[in-house]
């Protein structure tokens, strides 16, 4: 059997703090000793949509195993999904109703590009 992996991490407040890590953090680079426990958190591995050299969105798994947040969207102690621009941690059925509604924005932005197509071709006759 495996052991769980932890980090241990310094706080201001605590001191050195050993938590669990999941699996599917990235790591603490960004930590900083001087802040609280309240404050650490795990973070996974972006997923960027980049275009033209801008970031238009982010988002990534997010957990602050101490949070005393009672607000889902602000993160806290069960996992969720940090999304910028919104600056909000999402849920599975969240992040699957902002799956669609991009689903639809692309749609929207096809047809867009169908209608400049269209009048583009029409200035050129």
């Amino acid at each position: 059997m495996t052991e769980p992996r932890t980090v241990t991490l310094p706080t201001e407040d605590h001191g050195d703090v050993t938590l669990p890590e999941p699996s599917w953090c990235a790591g603490h680079a960004g930590h900083r000793p001087d802040s609280a426990r309240i404050d650490v958190m795990h973070v996974g591995s972006a997923v960027d949509l980049t275009f033209l050299g801008i970031e238009v969105f982010t988002a990534e798994l997010v957990q602050s195993p101490y949070s005393a947040s009672t607000v889902p969207e602000l993160g806290g102690p069960t996992p969720g999904v940090s999304v910028w621009p919104l600056g909000r941690t999402l849920d599975p059925v969240q992040m699957y109703g902002l799956a669609a509604a991009l689903d639809s924005y692309a749609d929207q932005l096809r047809n867009l590009a169908d209608q400049l197509t269209a009048i583009l071709t029409e200035e050129h006759r």
